[in-house]
C-alpha cells in the first residue's frame, strides 16, 4: 500500500483520529470498523485528486460523516448516494454473521486460514472485475461480504498475540502463504485461569509464530474440538467448556481476550484500509469514488430506455433534443448527471446497456440511434426495462419511450420486484401509435379506446408502483412533455407526496413544504379532473383559475399537467375531484432526505438485523432501518406506513441507532400497497419540521421465499441456486418464475405444491456463455405466485461473473537509469529516471501504469517487439525528490514502485518494505486515541 497508507495515517493524525477512540465499556463493531475505514480512505482519495488537479483541499470536520466527506470531496450532492453505498457495504458485512454464523471459513475459526483467505481473494477479484465493468452495486455487495472475514481474522486468530504490529497483507493475495498455520494435531491452548485467559495460548506457539484460531459451536453435547485446541470463547460457544477451557476471541472488551480488543480493532481498521486501497489501485481514483457513490454533479443517473422500431423516429428525435439540452445546460454544474445510461429495445433486439460518465459520448450514442423493424404491434419493452433496472444505481429515475404495448408482460412481476428492491422511479412516455390508438377501423373508436387502455395498463401499474408517471401524449406533444426529464435531473430531488386513486374518487391530500425545499412542483396524470389548492395561509386557487397567485406556472399536455408552486412554508392541501383514475405527485429540491430497508431480526446465535431481499410479511409486525441523509444534526420524530389508495397509516416506534440511523418497529405491516413517510426536525435552532415520503409503493406478502448465493458464476459452468417457498395463506400449486437480466439460459421448476406452514424447496440452474466477461452482473429474480394470482413474492439476488484467474502476481518494475545532479537550490535543476514495468512471463499483461506520487512529468510507451513491457520515463524538479509508480495488470493485480533522488536514500525502496513501515507507523501513532460512538462486537 506504500505511500497511500502513510498518507492515510497522516490524515488520521491531522484530524485527531477521532473516528476510532475507545470509550470505557464500549466495543468497536464491524459497522464502525467498516464505516471509519471507508470514510477515511475516501478522504484520502479526494485529497490525492485535489493535489493532482492543483486545487485546494479542506479536511472535513470531526467526526467524519458522509455529508462532511462529500463536501470535502467537492461533491456535496453525493451525500445521499455516499451514505447509501456505505450502508450497502455494511449490511452485506453484517449479513455474514446472520447467514453464515456457523461457517468457520467466513470467520477464520477452527484454523480455517486457507479457506478464509480464498473467500477474501476470490471475492476481491470479483470486486475488481465488477468495478471494471462499472457494476458498482455488485462490487459493493461483494466488498461488504469479504470485509467481514478479513476483520474477523484479527479478532479470532492469535495474530495480535504473536506480537504483530501490522496487518497480514497475505490475506488479500493468493500467491503467498497465509502464515505458519498450526498442524491439526498440534496443541495450541491451555485452560484459562478462571476468568483470566490472558496466557492460555501455549508459549511454544507464540515463540514459533504459529497461527491458530478458536473452535466454535453452539449445540450442547454435540459441539467439539480436537484435543488441545483453543476455543472461540464466550457464553454461546459450547466448545469453551471443553478442555482446554476458555477462549481467545477479542470481539469485545468483555471477551476472553478482551484486553486486546483495541489492538485487534485497530488492526482490522488498518487491514480494511489496506484492502480498500488495493481496490482503489485496481480501479483508479475516480472509479473508486464512483463505487462509493461519490461523484461531481447531482449524484443522479440520466437513464433512457428507448423503443427503436420504425414508428419511433419522432420520439427518438425528442430524446436527442432533451439530451442535448441537459448536457448543454448542466455539464459542469451541480445538476450534471453522474451517470448516463441507455438501453435500446425492439423485437427481438435488447440492449446493449450503455453506461458512461462521459456526457459527450452519451450524446453521440443517442444521436447515432437508428430505427428499424417493428412489423408487429408489440415490443420487448419490459425486457429493456429489466436490463435498465439491473444496471442503474438504486434510487434512480428511468424514462421509457414507446408507442407499442409490451410483448413480454410475463416480466411484469420481475420488473416490479426490481422496482421495489432498488426503489427506482420509472416514467413511461407513451405516444400515440399502437398503445393509445390501436390499428383498428376509424369507425370503431370505442373498441380502440378499450384496447388502448388494456394495453397501457401494465405501464400504468408499473409507473404507480415506482412512484413514476405514465404520460400519454401524441407524438407532436412529446417534446413539451419531456420537460419533466430536465426537471427530474435536478439535484437533491425529494418527494413530498405521492398518491394514486384508481378508480378515481374525490379526496384531500396534504403535504409539507419546509424551509429547505426549493422549486416545489406538482405533477398530475389523469383526465377530466378538477382540483383546489390551499396554501398554509389558507389562500386557495381552483384548477380553472388562471390568475391565482399560488401557481406560478402551469403546463398541460396529453394526460399530464405540471404546476409550479409559490414557495410558502407549512402544510398545503390539494383537493382532487375526479371519477377517472389519477395520480398526484409533489416534489421539490432539498438536501434532506432518507434511506430505508425492510429488515428482519436474526434467528441465529448473534443479534442483529438483516435487510430483506423480498417483500415483508403481511399482517404481522415488522421493522425498517431508516437513515436520515443531508443533515448532520437532524432527527426523525415519526415514521409511518401509509396506504397508497387511502389515508390509513401505521405509525412505527423509533429506536435511535446513532449516526442518523433509526430502527423502526411497526405492529402490523399493511396487507395493501403502502408507502413510507417520515417526519423530523432539521437540527436548526428553531427545530424546523420536515416531511418526506418514498415514491415507491410496496406490497407485503403471505408468501415467504428464501435463497442465497455467495459464490461467483464461472462462464460455461452450471450454477445452481437452491431456494425454498412457504406460505401462511392458501395452499395449492404455486407458479414459479425465474428470470435474469442477462437472459442467460435458466432452468427451474414452473410449479411447486405448497401446504400452509410447510416449506417446499427447488433449484434454479443457469449458465453463462463462455464469452461472458468477468465483472458481468447477473440479477436473478425468483417469483412465487399463489393460485389465481392472489399473492406473490420474490427474492432478488446479484451474482458476479468471474472467469478463472491464474495470474496472482503483481506487476514489477526495473530501474533502467537515474540521472540526478541537484544543486543546493533545487529549483534550478531537474532529475530523471527510466524504468520498465512487466507482468512476468506468466502474467496476463500490464493494463495501466500511472503516477501515484510525484509532481513531475511521466511518459509511457510499449517496448518494441514486446507488448508485455511498458517503458516509463520521468522527469521532475529537484525540489520534488520522490515519485511512485502504480501498475495494474488486466486482472486487477496492483504493484507499486517507489523511487527517490535523495542522496541519503537508496534509489528505490521495495513496496513490501514501505507497506510494513507505513502500517507500523500508522498503528504506533494512532495508538489508543481512537473514539467509538456506539457499542458492538466483532463477531
Amino acid at each position: 500500500m506504500s505511500s497511500q497508507l502513510a498518507q492515510l495515517c497522516l490524515l488520521l493524525l491531522h484530524t485527531g483520529a477521532h473516528g476510532f477512540g475507545i470509550l470505557p465499556g464500549k466495543s468497536l463493531s464491524h459497522l464502525e470498523i467498516t464505516e471509519s475505514a471507508i470514510l477515511n480512505v475516501s478522504v484520502q482519495v479526494c485529497r490525492a485528486l485535489a493535489q493532482a488537479e492543483g486545487t485546494d483541499f479542506t479536511f472535513p470536520s470531526q467526526p467524519f460523516t458522509a455529508e462532511g466527506v462529500a463536501v470535502a470531496c467537492n461533491a456535496p450532492k453525493s451525500s445521499k448516494t455516499f451514505r447509501q453505498a456505505i450502508t450497502s457495504v455494511i449490511l452485506q458485512n453484517v449479513r455474514v454473521d446472520l447467514r453464515h454464523a456457523l461457517n468457520a471459513s467466513f470467520h477464520f475459526d477452527e484454523e480455517m486460514f486457507v479457506q478464509g483467505r480464498k473467500i477474501i481473494t476470490e471475492g476481491l477479484q470479483a470486486v475488481k472485475a465488477s468495478n471494471k465493468q462499472e457494476n458498482f452495486e455488485a462490487a459493493r455487495e461483494k466488498l461488504g461480504e469479504i470485509l467481514h472475514p478479513l476483520q474477523d481474522f484479527y479478532s479470532h486468530s492469535n495474530w495480535v498475540e504473536l506480537g504483530n504490529k501490522v496487518p497480514n497483507s497475505d490475506l488479500i493475495r493468493s500467491d503467498t502463504s497465509v502464515g505458519n498455520v498450526a498442524d491439526v494435531s498440534r496443541a495450541t491452548c491451555r485452560n484459562c485461569d478462571g476468568d483470566d485467559c490472558r496466557n492460555n495460548i501455549l508459549e511454544d506457539v507464540i515463540a514459533g509464530g504459529i497461527l491458530t484460531s478458536g473452535y466454535f459451536g453452539i449445540v450442547p453435547l454435540v459441539s467439539t474440538k480436537p484435543q488441545g485446541k483453543c476455543s472461540h470463547g464466550g457464553a454461546v460457544d459450547q466448545t469453551s467448556a471443553i478442555e482446554p477451557k476458555g477462549g481467545i476471541n477479542k470481539d469485545s472488551f468483555d471477551a476472553s481476550h478482551g484486553h486486546l480488543h483495541t489492538d485487534a480493532a485497530n488492526m482490522a481498521i488498518a487491514a480494511t484500509s489496506q484492502l480498500l486501497d488495493d481496490v482503489r489501485g485496481a480501479a483508479g481514483d475516480r472509479p473508486f469514488l464512483q463505487m462509493m457513490g461519490i461523484s461531481k454533479g447531482s449524484g443522479k443517473a440520466l437513464c433512457f430506455v428507448i423503443d427503436t422500431t420504425k414508428s419511433m423516429s419522432d420520439d427518438i428525435e425528442a430524446v436527442r433534443t432533451v439530451t442535448s439540452a441537459i448536457i448543454n445546460t448542466k455539464v459542469g454544474t451541480e445538476d450534471e448527471p453522474s451517470f448516463y445510461i441507455l438501453v435500446p429495445f425492439s423485437d427481438p433486439g435488447i440492449g446493449p446497456l450503455i453506461k458512461t460518465t462521459d456526457a459527450q459520448l452519451f450524446r453521440d450514442v443517442v444521436n447515432s440511434l437508428s430505427v428499424t423493424g417493428g412489423g408487429d404491434d408489440e415490443e420487448l419493452s419490459l425486457s429493456g426495462l429489466q436490463m435498465a433496472l439491473s444496471g442503474a444505481p438504486a434510487n434512480s429515475e428511468i424514462f421509457l419511450f414507446t408507442d407499442a404495448p409490451a410483448k413480454d408482460k410475463q416480466l411484469s412481476g420481475a420488473v416490479t420486484a426490481l422496482i421495489e428492491r432498488t426503489q427506482t422511479v420509472v416514467n413511461f412516455m407513451i405516444t400515440d401509435s399502437t398503445v393509445t390508438n390501436r390499428r383498428l377501423r376509424r369507425s370503431d373508436r370505442t373498441q380502440a379506446r378499450t384496447m388502448a387502455a388494456s394495453d397501457a395498463q401494465v405501464y400504468v401499474d408499473l409507473a404507480q408502483a415506482s412512484g413514476g408517471l405514465a404520460i400519454e401524449v401524441t407524438k407532436s406533444e412529446l417534446p413539451a412533455a419531456t420537460s419533466i426529464i430536465t426537471e427530474s435531473s435536478s439535484s437533491s430531488l425529494v418527494t413530498l407526496l405521492q398518491a394514486a386513486r384508481s378508480p378515481g374518487k374525490a379526496d384531500n391530500f396534504f403535504f409539507v413544504v419546509d424551509e429547505t425545499v426549493t422549486n416545489p412542483r406538482v405533477y398530475i396524470t389523469g383526465r377530466s379532473y378538477t382540483f383546489t389548492l390551499i396554501s398554509p395561509k389558507g389562500e386557495s386557487q381552483q384548477s380553472t383559475d388562471t390568475s391565482g397567485s399560488l401557481i406560478t406556472a402551469s403546463q398541460s399536455v396529453g394526460n399530464f399537467q405540471t404546476l409550479k408552486l409559490k414557495k410558502e412554508v407549512g402544510q398545503w392541501e390539494m383537493r382532487m375531484v375526479s371519477t377517472n383514475p389519477y395520480t398526484l405527485k409533489v416534489i421539490g429540491q432539498s438536501p434532506i432526505d432518507f434511506l430505508f430497508d425492510f429488515v428482519e431480526a436474526s434467528l441465529g446465535p448473534f443479534t442483529g438485523y438483516d435487510a430483506l431481499d423480498t417483500r415483508p410479511p403481511a399482517g404481522v409486525n415488522g421493522s425498517l432501518m431508516v437513515t436520515l441523509t443531508g443533515v448532520d444534526s437532524g432527527t426523525l420524530t415519526e415514521a409511518a406506513l401509509v396506504e397508497s389508495t387511502g389515508s390509513k397509516e401505521t405509525k412505527g416506534v423509533l429506536e435511535t441507532q446513532g449516526r442518523g440511523k433509526y430502527l423502526v418497529r411497526v405492529e402490523q405491516i399493511p396487507s395493501v400497497e403502502f408507502v413510507v413517510r417520515v417526519k423530523g426536525q432539521d437540527g436548526s435552532a428553531t427545530a424546523r419540521v420536515f416531511q418526506r415520503q418514498s415514491p415507491t409503493n410496496f406490497q407485503a406478502s403471505n408468501v415467504t421465499i428464501t435463497a442465497d448465493s455467495n459464490t461467483v458464476l464461472v462462464p460455461g459452468t452450471p450454477f445452481s441456486v437452491p431456494f425454498s417457498v412457504m406460505t401462511n395463506g392458501i395452499g395449492g400449486n404455486y407458479t414459479i418464475r425465474a428470470t435474469n437480466n442477462q437472459r442467460f439460459d435458466t432452468a427451474s421448476p414452473t410449479q411447486l405444491f405448497l401446504e400452509p406452514g410447510n416449506s417446499t424447496g427447488g433449484t434454479v440452474n443457469l449458465t453463462a456463455p463462455l464469452n461472458t466477461p468477468s465483472g458481468t452482473d447477473v440479477t436473478l429474480t425468483i417469483e412465487a405466485e399463489a393460485p389465481g394470482g392472489a399473492d406473490t413474492n420474490y427474492v432478488v439476488l446479484r451474482i458476479s461473473v468471474l472467469n478463472t484467474v491464474t495470474d496472482f502476481t503483481q506487476p514489477e518494475c526495473q530501474l533502467l537509469g537515474l540521472e540526478s545532479s541537484c544543486p543546493k537550490n533545487c529549483s534550478l535543476s531537474t532529475w530523471a529516471l527510466s524504468a520498465r514495468v512487466t507482468d512476468g512471463d506468466e502474467g496476463v499483461g500490464v493494463e495501466r501504469v500511472s503516477l501515484k506520487q510525484g509532481n513531475g512529468t511521466m511518459n509511457t510507451s510499449l517496448a518494441a517487439g514486446n507488448g508485455n513491457v511498458t517503458l516509463v520515463s520521468y522527469r521532475a524538479s529537484c525540489c520534488s525528490p520522490d515519485m511512485e509508480l502504480l501498475a495494474v495488470d488486466r486482472v486487477g493485480n496492483v504493484g507499486t514502485c517507489f523511487y527517490t533522488r535523495r542522496e541519503s536514500s537508496p534509489a528505490a525502496l521495495s513496496s513490501s518494505t514501505r507497506v510494513t513501515q507505513s502500517l507500523s507507523l500508522c498503528l504506533s501513532m494512532v495508538g489508543l486515541v481512537l473514539h467509538v460512538t456506539t457499542g458492538g462486537n466483532i463477531q
